[in-house]
């Protein structure tokens, strides 16, 4: 009977009818089609293999040099099997990836979590090793701002206070020292570029912050016999000669030492320490580059 009132549909409503026997089958295999190119099948495969599977796919990707394969493993244990030990695992190798990738907000990122996850395990120093690692690389010419000098001492100062028998110690006191060197290297940049405009004592006040802060760098010398110049320019000779006496304790071959003997003695003066002075107290603190 359906056959029969369908033979007897009239001409429009009959192409009407024939349009839709064909749109619809071809929608169905249309939308078939597209499911199955949506099937991410590398996706799919990992997520049908165990933790330590990829773990250790990650790790030989990393020996081999093939760095985004192995983020790729680790970020897939950390992501399908989350809180794993594995994943643990997976996150500090993660970060360590990334740094080698120069990716180093990312390596910061994967490490910090770590850090706050799992602050007590064996992994944490190394953890904390590659915040430090990426900061340092990221250190820039003292032309430039030293935030991430400052944040490469902080970190590393922070592995060799709370791991002290970390095998990355070592390496972090290096970094520290370093960075430090850094830093007293922007003060004198500053410091220079005031004495030669002549304002003394935003130049001493720089210069004084590296003999004070500073002082196991080698840029200390310097900041001594500018600081001579700068308090003798401002007519404190006192000062003066006490920092050129306490640079002549300290680096008494210097050719900075000479130089400012010789300014001194071109006014009758010559080095000799006030004990009273700061300059003489920091002067006790200094070990040299």
């Amino acid at each position: 009977m359906f056959f029969k009132r369908v033979g007897q549909l009239k001409a429009p409503q009959r192409a009407v009818f024939l349009a839709l026997s064909v749109v619809v089958p071809s929608l169905f295999l249309s939308a078939c089609m597209s499911s199955e190119k949506d099937i991410d099948l590398s996706t799919y495969v990992d997520q049908t293999e165990p933790a330590d599977v990829l773990y250790n796919q990650g790790l030989a990707n990393l020996n081999a040099g093939r760095l985004q394969e192995a983020s790729r493993k680790f970020d897939a244990v950390d992501r399908q099997h989350p809180y794993s030990e594995w994943a643990r695992k997976s996150m500090v190798m993660g970060a360590f990836a990334d740094y080698r990738q120069g990716n180093y907000d990312e390596a910061i990122g994967s490490a910090k979590r770590y850090l706050t996850l799992y602050p007590s395990t064996d992994d944490a120093a190394y953890a904390q090793y590659i915040i430090g690692l990426s900061y340092y690389r990221q250190i820039k010419d003292v032309t430039q701002d030293q935030k991430e000098a400052r944040q490469t001492v902080q970190t590393m100062q922070d592995l060799v206070t709370r791991w002290p028998t970390s095998e990355y110690v070592d390496d972090a006191k290096e970094k520290i020292r370093f960075a430090n060197d850094q830093l007293a290297g922007k003060e004198m940049q500053i410091g220079r570029y005031y004495l030669e405009r002549r304002e003394y004592i935003a130049a001493v006040k720089r210069f004084r912050t590296v003999v004070e802060n500073y002082s196991n760098t080698r840029h200390v010398e310097e900041a001594l016999a500018r600081l001579t110049e700068s308090y003798y320019a401002m007519g404190l000779t006192s000062e003066a000669q006490t920092a050129a006496a306490v640079l002549g304790t300290n680096y008494p071959d210097s050719p900075w030492y000479k130089d400012s003997y010789k300014l001194l003695q071109s006014n009758g003066l010559a080095p000799r320490e006030n004990a009273g002075s700061w300059i003489s107290k920091a002067g006790k603190m200094i070990t040299g580059a």
